[in-house]
């Protein structure tokens, strides 16, 4: 019997079909690229795959069509990022079948998505909507809410990331009463406290006789997440009050105005939180987006207040308590013994005190984030690394810590994020870091940190060590230079995030130094890059978009210029690469654009998942076949900007 090669045509298509169903789509779309047997077969499996994620890339309905095919019943969980889709891709998004549905950046869509959502899938689960209704002349009655509500009886999990506001209508709070009553966890993008408290205010009236008996709303709710105009007493005690099963509370704020009493919260308002001592994660979070105001009349007396019944605390997150000093702050931490994740914002009163003993207390801290607590020192930070298990801390706007501070960090072993914005560090500091806190190090952020050179990037990346870091932001930092991209185009780490915004001093070269670095001899170094943001940096040209086109950057999904280098420049670009999201505003980059909270650092890093090369794959499936001018689009621009020059 003779023996050799085999080719993939001789096995089985079930085997090969059933291989494959341990894909996600764009592995399968990786591997469909690779011969004729599997793009055959990740064809077919396309008819029976139950996950359906496609997120980092916002396709047209032309291509999502042979991608969702109407006939799969066995698809349960779909999420797509619906930027480049409207009110046509309903029939091709929605099916009986699923179980979870999370739609995002839907602003092209009108509110019949909603009722059509009511009507189509019947059995979800776990529905998460962003941004429906956002463009000029689209809009959302209440009556397609009431049918979304009436529609999804099996509804567990409802995220509505918009104004819901747009429901100008009386009856929107009686609405509610429609909602599932498996219903456990609620978010909405913004909703008014008047509106929260009359839909609350359901479950505490009396009927008016004997015979009525008044529906209960959101009676099930455990997670609760509401942005608000304001966080006010009467708002939080009917929350109190009339969610029994109340275990996770999210408010935040954003006033137009300074807060009337009548409008804000106080002392009374903390004294009726957490009534029935469930509450294990809250968090009270007051935005300064439209003017400079804060919790005035909330004071440590308000925080022993409620820290009374928080002994079953494990996340507490305050931002805006400007007169709660180190007395209410030590109180809190003393009273929750079960307090792992720690966030203060605009603690303006918030001293090293607080964390004097706290080697004393029985606290296993994992995540903390102190931001713009401006009176603390390093001497706070080396007291508060007694935790040695201390995975996140966030230390941004924390204006007098420096090097003895960043040394005392050093000596955290499982320390996976560290932000340091704005802080007193200098290249010595992170030389200390390097000695002891780079190798387990995923996210390091020291943006305005004026004291660094071009020296910071040896510091960190000089030495045999292996490195775990893979985002990093340098923003801000005016003796930053192209040396120090140089440097670290040399240092062959594979970042997946890169930060250089409004450093002037970085120009061309930065860009052809990242694009050409490799990290061995069969791979661009460049590949790895997910995140660019180079947005106001000086030194940048037209020269520099001619590194842009591929083969450079492959992987690149998110990039941040200056519009104004040339505007013709960033639309070809834009058109020539369809699946990058170019910001040419200033407007913050996120790649994890899902996360709209203040939260963004505080994930699991346990396990550090490196992005799926299958992406790039992916995009030239989606694209093979189409008819492409952009490339040539892109030279007109770069020889109109040369001839402008």
């Amino acid at each position: 019997m003779t023996t050799g090669p085999r080719s993939l045509d001789s096995l089985p298509p079930a085997l090969i079909a059933t291989i494959m169903t341990k894909l996600d789509v764009s592995s399968v779309r990786s591997a469909a690229s690779t011969c004729t047997t599997l793009r055959s077969s990740a064809s077919h499996l396309l008819s029976f795959l139950p996950t359906f994620h496609l997120l980092d890339i916002a396709v047209s309905v032309d291509l999502l069509r042979p991608l969702l095919l109407r006939q799969n019943p066995h698809l349960t969980s779909l999420k797509v990022d619906c930027d480049r889709l409207n009110d046509s891709a309903i029939e091709i998004l929605l099916c009986p079948s699923l179980r979870e549905l999370c739609l995002y950046n839907c602003a092209d869509f009108n509110g019949k998505l909603l009722s059509e959502i009511g009507t189509r899938c019947p059995d979800l689960r776990s529905l998460c909507l962003g941004s429906v209704a956002g463009k000029r002349g689209r809009s959302v009655h209440i009556s397609e809410l009431e049918e979304l509500l009436r529609g999804c009886t099996q509804l567990e999990a409802l995220v509505l990331m918009f104004d819901v506001s747009l429901f100008l209508h009386r009856n929107f709070a009686q609405v509610w009463a429609l909602a599932s009553e498996k219903l456990t966890s609620l978010e909405i993008g913004y909703i008014s406290s008047v509106t929260v408290t009359e839909m609350l205010s359901q479950n505490l009236g009396t009927p008016q006789s004997p015979n009525c008996i008044r529906p209960s709303i959101l009676s099930g709710i455990q997670k609760l997440c509401l942005s608000v105009d304001y966080i006010t007493d009467a708002m939080v005690g009917m929350i109190s009050k009339g969610l029994t099963s109340l275990t996770h509370l999210d408010l935040r704020d954003a006033p137009l105005i300074e807060p009337v009493l009548t409008f804000d919260l106080t002392n009374a308002g903390l004294q009726q939180m957490n009534q029935y001592g469930k509450l294990k994660h809250l968090s009270l979070v007051r935005c300064q987006d439209f003017c400079i105001t804060y919790f005035r009349r909330v004071n440590d007396l308000g925080i022993l207040l409620m820290a009374d019944k928080c002994a079953n605390m494990e996340s507490i997150y305050l931002s805006g308590f400007c007169r709660v000093t180190d007395t209410g702050f030590k109180t809190m931490l003393h009273s929750c013994s079960r307090l792992y994740q720690l966030r203060v914002s605009q603690g303006t009163q918030l001293t090293d005190l607080v964390f004097h003993d706290i080697s004393a207390t029985s606290l296993t801290l994992t995540h903390v984030s102190l931001r713009f607590c401006n009176l603390l020192t390093n001497h706070a930070v080396i007291n508060l690394v007694s935790n040695k298990d201390l995975r996140v801390l966030d230390l941004r706007n924390c204006k007098n810590l420096g090097d003895e501070a960043l040394r005392a960090i050093s000596t955290l072993p499982k320390l996976k994020v560290l932000l340091l914005d704005g802080s007193d560090v200098s290249d010595m500091g992170l030389l200390y870091s390097r000695q002891g806190l780079i190798g387990s190090l995923v996210t390091l952020s020291v943006r305005g940190c004026k004291r660094l050179t071009d020296k910071c990037i040896s510091a960190l990346f000089d030495g045999p060590s292996k490195m775990e870091l893979r985002e990093l932001d340098l923003s801000e930092n005016p003796n930053l230079s192209d040396n120090a991209v140089l440097l670290l185009a040399k240092s062959r780490v594979p970042l997946f995030e890169l930060r250089m915004r409004n450093c002037q001093h970085i120009g061309d070269t930065a860009v052809m130094a990242l694009a050409s670095m490799q990290i061995d001899k069969d791979r661009w170094h460049g590949s790895s890059l997910r995140l660019l943001d180079l947005y106001g940096c000086g030194g940048i040209t037209a020269l520099s978009f001619r590194w842009f086109k591929k083969p450079y950057f492959p992987r690149l999904r998110w990039l941040g210029v200056t519009g104004s280098v040339n505007r013709d420049l960033v639309d070809a670009l834009a058109r020539s690469r369809p699946f990058l999201h170019v910001q040419y505003r200033g407007d913050e980059l996120r790649s994890d654009q899902w996360d709209c909270s203040d939260s963004a650092y505080v994930h699991d890093y346990d396990e550090v998942h490196d992005y799926d090369e299958a992406d790039d794959e992916l995009e030239q499936w989606l694209l093979e076949g189409e008819i492409d001018h952009d490339d040539e689009e892109m030279g007109d621009a770069e020889n109109n900007a040369e001839v402008g020059e």
